[in-house]
């Protein structure tokens, strides 16, 4: 019975979140890996802009209108992610 029981408990969601080490004499905190938004914020902010402008281009100029507007949102989500709001993250191996 403990045989079935003891891996259906390790799977709970604090489990699942973060991990404890000790090395060292030391009590080490490892967190889980950031969300796909998270690893993937440049690609995801640049596509929104590139969607968003060629719909406002499209309504405005037709397909002209379109491959400009996808041209400047490209160009405003690139603007807003790597100047307006940067973000960094710092890693550590422990």
């Amino acid at each position: 019975m403990f045989a079935v029981m003891i891996p259906a408990f390790s799977t709970s969601a604090a489990a699942q979140t973060t991990r404890y080490y000790t090395s060292n004499g030391r009590v080490v905190r490892v967190y889980r890996r950031p969300n796909v938004y998270q690893r993937h914020r440049h690609l995801f902010n640049i596509a929104i802009g590139t969607g968003a402008g060629a719909i406002i281009g499209g309504l405005i100029g037709g397909r002209r209108g379109a491959g400009i507007g996808a041209l400047a949102g490209a160009g405003g989500g690139a603007l807003y992610t790597y100047k307006l709001n940067p973000k960094k993250r710092y890693y550590r191996r422990y």
